[in-house]
Formats: C-alpha cells, sequence, structure tokens
C-alpha cells in the first residue's frame, strides 16, 4: 500500500501545512478572531486540496485523467494519513499526565469538588441529550445508525483527537460514517465554542456576572498549562541523574511515552482476555472493540507515579512531554481532517445538524442554569471553561476563562486544572468515551440511556448535596465530603 519512503514524505507535507496555516491565519483577520488553531487550518487546506476538492475541481475541467484530478497528494501519502489518527493518539494521551504532580484523589475532591460535579454532568448529558434525539428523530425521520447518540460526547467533549482516534472502532461496530460526522462535530464544537463563549462573556459583563477585571484577551500561546511549575530543586536532581547519560533528553522522554503505551497495550490485552474468559462467553463482548488510548492515558500515570515512587520523577520533562503531546496532536489534526468525507457529512446532513444544535443548546442551558447554582463564588468563570471544553477542547476552555479573569482572581484556573484529573480517564476521551458505541451496539440506546442517565442523575445528587454543605458553612471553598 505503502514504503516507509511515502511515510516520511507524508510527515513532511504535515509539516508544509502546519507551516502554511500558521501563514494564512496571520493573514486572515477572522480566523484570528476564532484562535482556530493551525493544525485545523492546516487540515482544512489538506482537504481543500486533495482529489474531494481541488482534484473534483480539474476534473471536471480537464477530465479524469488530468494532472490534478486526484489532488496535490499521492494516494499513497493520503492511505497514511487515514491510518495516523489512530496511532498518533496514543502518544497524545499517554503523555497527558507525564510530569504532571498527581495528588491524593481526597485532596483533589476538596480543592475542586464543584469543578468535578460540574464537567462530569456536562459530559454525562451530552450522552443523555443524544440517546434522547438519536431514539426521538434521528432514527424515525433519517434512520440513523443507533451510534450516533454518542457522537456528540466523542466530538465535542473529545474533540478531534478523539474522533481521529475513534474511527477504527466505529468502522468496526458498523458506522463507517461515524467517524467523519464525528469529526466535522468537533469542528462545529470548537468554533462554536469560541463564538458562543466570546458572546456570553459580553452578556456577563453587561449583566455584572462576571466578578472580576476584564481584559483583552490573550493569544492561546500566551495561556497557562495545566502544569506545575518546575522547582530549583527538581532541575538539580535532573542534572545529578542524567549525569553520564549519553541521550538526548527529548529521546529519554520519549522513551516514557513509549513505556506507558506499552503498559496500556498490557492493560487493555489482560481486560480482553478477562472478558473472553467471563462474561465474554455469554456473547456480550466490549473490550474487544476499546481503542488503545484510554489505556495508554492510565499507563502514563502509572509511569509517573512509579517514577515518583523511585525518585526518578525529575527525568520526565514537562515541556518535552508537552511538545511531544503537541506534535502527536497536531499530525492527529491534520491527518483526520484531511482524510474526512465531504460526501458522507453531505448524505447524513439532517442528522449532522441536528446533533450539532443539541449539543450546543445543551452545552449553553446548562451552563447558564447550574453553574450559578453550583459554584458558590464567581460562577462565570469557573463554569466558562468547563462549557468551553465541552465544545472543544481543553484549550478552548482556558481561552474563555482568561476572557473573563485573565489575571486568574478568582482561582478558577486551579480549580479547572484539578478536575482534569478526575475527568479526563473517564469522559472526554477516557474510558467510557471509548467503550459507548460498543455499549450502544451491545446493550441497545434504551439500557445505555439508563445507565448515562443515572451517571448524570448520580453527579447531580453530588452537586445537590455539596450545595447543601456549602449553604451551611459558607466560610469556608474547600468541601468536606
Amino acid at each position: 500500500m505503502f514504503t516507509l519512503r511515502d511515510v516520511f514524505f507524508a510527515f513532511v507535507w504535515i509539516a508544509l501545512l502546519v507551516l502554511a496555516g500558521r501563514i494564512i491565519k496571520q493573514k486572515v483577520g477572522w480566523i484570528q478572531s476564532l484562535y482556530l488553531p493551525e493544525s485545523i487550518v492546516a487540515g482544512a487546506l489538506a482537504l481543500l486540496l486533495g482529489p474531494q476538492v481541488l482534484g473534483a475541481i480539474a476534473a471536471g475541467f480537464w477530465g479524469e485523467d488530468a494532472l490534478l484530478s486526484q489532488g496535490l497528494f499521492a494516494e499513497p501519502i493520503r492511505i497514511a494519513w487515514s491510518q495516523a489518527p489512530g496511532l498518533f493518539i496514543n502518544i497524545v494521551f499517554a503523555a497527558l499526565f507525564l510530569g504532571e504532580s498527581i495528588p491524593r484523589p481526597r485532596d483533589i475532591w476538596r480543592k475542586a469538588a464543584p469543578q468535578v460535579v460540574f464537567g462530569q454532568s456536562l459530559a454525562w448529558g451530552q450522552y443523555v441529550i443524544g440517546i434522547l434525539v438519536t431514539l426521538l428523530i434521528l432514527i424515525p425521520l433519517f434512520g440513523a445508525n443507533p451510534i450516533s447518540a454518542a457522537l456528540i460526547e466523542i466530538g465535542f467533549e473529545g474533540g478531534h483527537g478523539t474522533a481521529g482516534g475513534m474511527a477504527e472502532t466505529l468502522v468496526e461496530l458498523g458506522f463507517e460514517d461515524g467517524a467523519d460526522l464525528a469529526l466535522g462535530l468537533a469542528t462545529v464544537g470548537i468554533v462554536s465554542g469560541i463564538v458562543t463563549g466570546t458572546v456570553l462573556a459580553e452578556w456577563g459583563r453587561k449583566r455584572r456576572h462576571i466578578q472580576t477585571f476584564q481584559a483583552d484577551v490573550e493569544q492561546p500561546e500566551d495561556l497557562p498549562e495545566l502544569t506545575h511549575s518546575e522547582t530549583p530543586e527538581i532541575r538539580r536532581r535532573r542534572h545529578q541523574l542524567m549525569r553520564g547519560l549519553l541521550i538526548d533528553p527529548l529521546s529519554l522522554n520519549f522513551g516514557f511515552v513509549g513505556i506507558a503505551i506499552i503498559l496500556g497495550w498490557l492493560i487493555l490485552q489482560g481486560l480482553v482476555l478477562l472478558e473472553a474468559f467471563t462474561w465474554g462467553q455469554t456473547g456480550f463482548t466490549v473490550m474487544s472493540y476499546v481503542p488503545l488510548f484510554p489505556m495508554a492515558l492510565i499507563g502514563g500515570i502509572l509511569v509517573q507515579l512509579a517514577m515518583e515512587r523511585l525518585g526518578l520523577s525529575a527525568l520526565i520533562i514537562q515541556p518535552l512531554m508537552k511538545n511531544i503531546a503537541g506534535m502527536a496532536l497536531d499530525v492527529v489534526v491534520v491527518t483526520a481532517l484531511a482524510s474526512i468525507s465531504l460526501t458522507v457529512i453531505g448524505s447524513n446532513l439532517g442528522t449532522f445538524l441536528i446533533l450539532s444544535v443539541a449539543g450546543i443548546t445543551w452545552n449553553v442551558l446548562f451552563f447558564l442554569y447550574y453553574a450559578p447554582r453550583i459554584f458558590p463564588t464567581y460562577w462565570f468563570e469557573k463554569g466558562i471553561g468547563d462549557m468551553g471544553q465541552s465544545m472543544g477542547v481543553t484549550a478552548t476552555g482556558i481561552l474563555l476563562l482568561r476572557m473573563v479573569d485573565p489575571y486568574n482572581r478568582s482561582g478558577a484556573f486551579e480549580s479547572f486544572a484539578y478536575k482534569q484529573l478526575f475527568f479526563e480517564p473517564i469522559v472526554g476521551g477516557g474510558l467510557f468515551t471509548a467503550a459507548a458505541p460498543a455499549l450502544i451496539v451491545r446493550l441497545g440506546l434504551g439500557t445505555t440511556l439508563l445507565i448515562t442517565g443515572g451517571l448524570l442523575v448520580f453527579w447531580l445528587v453530588a452537586g445537590y448535596l455539596l450545595m447543601r454543605q456549602q449553604s451551611r458553612s459558607p466560610s469556608t471553598s474547600e468541601p468536606l465530603l
């Protein structure tokens, strides 16, 4: 199908497209105003220069045998791109918590309980809304695949990376159009998240819901990251450990990512075997359809904990780990968008539009109703970050947070960061996100609705108890549950 030389030039093209995306973003004002990442611009450019747009135009004018009738990219390069998202997403998730200080779950809960409840409720609500819309509208009117019910959470909470990484699973489950629809929803989510977030920020400022100082929005690359600052002690310890090592620090850290992926693969294989020898004998199987990347995330957490226990955590250089994950995510986004089928979206336009509207409506209305109730102080600042993340990616949430609280006077950034440790392993690309399509196929929409609805109720009840506790002890900001 393709050779190593084809793969090499496939990634050379990705590098050139990302550079072109950066230039386009600098020159086009409306793209800057939407704060779209360069990788999305590059992926859209690759799609335009491929066989579906440029190739179709060339074939229409000069015939099927014209020079550019298949677009600018050779077929082996396009084949390599089509397989890249499902592989590189494992690197993204394996590196997610490598280099991060992982507190005890109890400490995280005490610091960020309202944020955890709000974020989890948003995510489970996307499943409930998706299932209800699919049952009541999409299947009766359009004969949609039942797995469509999971696409809002995959595309909105998960983003382009998760949507691209889930492509093979969706195909295995018989939903070939699912990956293209999920990628389309992810694009709608990130654009609508920024647009609606900007409108809500202006509304909140006028209605005096924003209690912190409003300032000009900073560029996304200037925004803080969900990291802990390195101390001089960590740097000295790293210098001691790396003395005499004839290896580049980037290569060393990439090795830790490899260990995390291997651990994730071993965990996944163990779960597949466990299923085969237990409930799988009844014919009910799920784990064989779960992709590797959520297990790679768990593998990364295990590597980080082991390195901390052994006193070697200084070897994991967080900025390098961020660069490794960032480059892998760029590859996922560019290749996933370049491989999207416009024909599939066009043929499923009704399903696509209804899921888009349902997802946006749920996120915005839930933010406006629930955030003022769950957050005792600075509800707008603390809620809008989660709303942005639930419609795009983590960077979208941080961007909206900084729109309303540029100097972090509300403390929302710390709560948002701690929430990720309770959030990412489960939804937004975590274990349940990966398993949801298989659960829908095996259990049906009704049973899956009971599961997701029950989990939504669980988090809403937890929020109610938290609100009662906060009303009894308004002097403390740390929940005692």
